[in-house]
């Protein structure tokens, strides 16, 4: 039996100390879409116009591989955090919200998974 009040017990603990790192990573994956996202609309509007294979060839680039796979990673894992929220502050039934938010990584996994495999494809093709 303990002589500590309830307050007591509690006092200092705080929240489960997730969410600090689930709001620093949504800021981070922000941050880092914007540049990412400029250079490549601004990538895309400099290409209007541009036949299959000078689109083929920006992305074999070196340098464009690896910002596309850093623009898709940095875009699917900012989108499934701010979707993880969403489902936490509005779904109510505890099997339906984690139902839902393993769906959501789940479907972030394989969508970015696609997306990085495709931009490796073309930038490794012969």
């Amino acid at each position: 039996m303990s002589l500590r009040s309830d307050l007591a017990k509690v006092r200092g603990l705080g929240s489960a100390k997730e969410g600090v790192a689930h709001w620093w990573a949504q800021r981070l994956t922000a941050v880092a879409l914007v540049p990412l996202l400029l250079w490549f609309v601004a990538s895309i509007a400099a290409m209007a116009g541009a036949d299959l294979t000078a689109v083929r060839a920006w992305i074999a680039s070196p340098v464009v591989a690896v910002l596309l796979v850093l623009l898709i990673g940095a875009a699917f894992h900012h989108a499934q955090l701010g979707l993880q929220v969403v489902i936490e502050d509005y779904v109510h039934k505890e099997g339906c919200k984690i139902a839902c938010i393993v769906l959501v990584k789940f479907a972030a996994i394989v969508l970015a998974a696609a997306g990085i495999f495709s931009v490796l494809k073309i930038a490794f093709a012969d």
